[in-house]
């Protein structure tokens, strides 16, 4: 018998983060390309990314065809678009000037399931890469990354926003990140928790 999750934010009830929710509106449009094995995981932080930014778009898939529409929709829009992903040819997003009315697509999965993402869609290629620079660790805690540099998905959509306008509050999505460790952290046994600190 599966647990009883909040109605709101689809949380297990005991997990329910609605009181630390609070919505903002962007002017970037944000699209998630996301791994179909991230879709049902506990720590996955794009579900409260859409809770705080309910228009954020998240589309599941592997290979092109999985995501045939959203590259119609890409083609038929006037907006710029960037992917956010580290490579050779990305460009700091700290120090390039890029529009605030823009398309700003993420790969949510671990490093191994984004770069096969990557591989297994060229079409992405065909746009501007933008990368992050990183000055800390990640607050994500909860879940364990084989690289230093690794962020969620939430906190990447954080960061570039704050890059593209300083004056942007993004306090809703750090908070509600905090909030979520806090309360996984929170459900763990002592010896569990002590190896998350």
């Amino acid at each position: 018998m599966s647990r009883p999750t909040c109605p709101n934010c689809h949380y297990p009830q005991n997990a329910c983060l609605c009181a630390s929710i609070e919505t903002m509106q962007v002017k970037a449009e944000l699209i998630i390309l996301q791994d179909p094995s991230e879709v049902g995981h506990a720590k996955n932080s794009v579900r409260l990314l859409e809770l705080v930014i309910p228009n954020t778009q998240v589309v599941v898939g592997e290979t092109e065809d999985d995501f045939t529409t959203l590259r119609e929709q890409l083609a038929q829009s006037k907006k710029p678009v960037y992917l956010v992903y580290p490579s050779d040819t990305s460009v700091s997003a700290n120090e390039t000037q890029v529009e605030e009315e823009v398309i700003l697509l993420f790969l949510d999965g671990t490093w191994r399931k984004a770069y096969k993402l990557l591989q297994l869609n060229p079409w992405l290629q065909a746009y501007p890469a933008l990368h992050l620079d990183l000055d800390s660790a990640s607050n994500y805690t909860i879940r364990k990354a084989s690289r230093s540099d690794s962020l969620s998905t939430l906190e990447a959509v954080a960061m570039m926003l704050k890059a593209i306008d300083e004056k942007q509050n993004i306090a809703p999505l750090t908070n509600a990140l905090s909030a979520m460790v806090e309360q996984r952290l929170a459900s763990m046994p002592a010896d569990v928790r002590a190896r998350y600190r």
